[in-house]
């Protein structure tokens, strides 16, 4: 069987952020067969704009964008909590990749995974996220659910995520995830 590949998309464009650590575990954890790659380019993406879209056409960083979701076998999202709600930053790149034609997340199976220094662990964002996922016909996977709190604790000073439960948790995802977007393909 050829490599299964997950994008990870990171809603944090801080250098030492928790939720990109969260996604460079997930690539560290994946099993064989499976590679996970973080999408650098977020924060190149320009605010959205549908007269730009249906005027000269998708920025080069929003076909970049694009591009990468639909060569996807499947999304993580790490999205960290930001007003009870996932980043804007993310929100802007779901909103380009969600325009006609092609909608980059129709029919992907994707997941969520979010830390934050709170004690909710993003389940709010997370949640936000699975609404729009309604949209964006893409298929959430419901468990098992990452949501790491208290970040600071669980993660070492070069990033590193050092919390065996959470480690678990995203392995595990990994792996359901891969089963998932496999099911959906049948």
């Amino acid at each position: 069987m050829s490599e299964f590949k997950i994008l990870g998309i990171s809603g944090s464009l801080r250098k030492a952020s928790f939720n990109t650590a969260a996604l460079r575990a997930a690539a560290e954890l994946a099993p064989e067969g499976v590679t996970v790659t973080i999408y650098e380019g977020l924060g190149n993406i320009p605010p959205y704009d549908d007269d730009i879209r249906t005027g000269a056409g998708y920025p080069a960083p929003v076909e970049a964008f694009r591009s990468a979701v639909r060569a996807a076998d499947a999304v993580i999202f790490a999205t960290p909590e930001y007003n009870y709600s996932i980043s804007g930053v993310l929100k802007n790149a779901i909103d380009w990749a969600s325009r006609p034609p092609e909608p980059s997340f129709d029919g992907k199976a994707v997941s969520i995974i979010g830390a934050t220094q709170g004690i909710l662990g993003t389940a709010r964002a997370q949640y936000d996220l699975r609404k729009m996922c309604v949209f964006l016909n893409a298929y959430a996977l419901n468990k098992p659910e990452v949501m790491i709190s208290q970040a600071g604790s669980k993660f070492d000073g070069e990033g590193r995520l050092t919390d065996e439960t959470s480690r678990k948790l995203i392995a595990d995802q990994v792996v359901a995830l891969r089963a998932w977007a496999l099911q959906l393909r049948k």
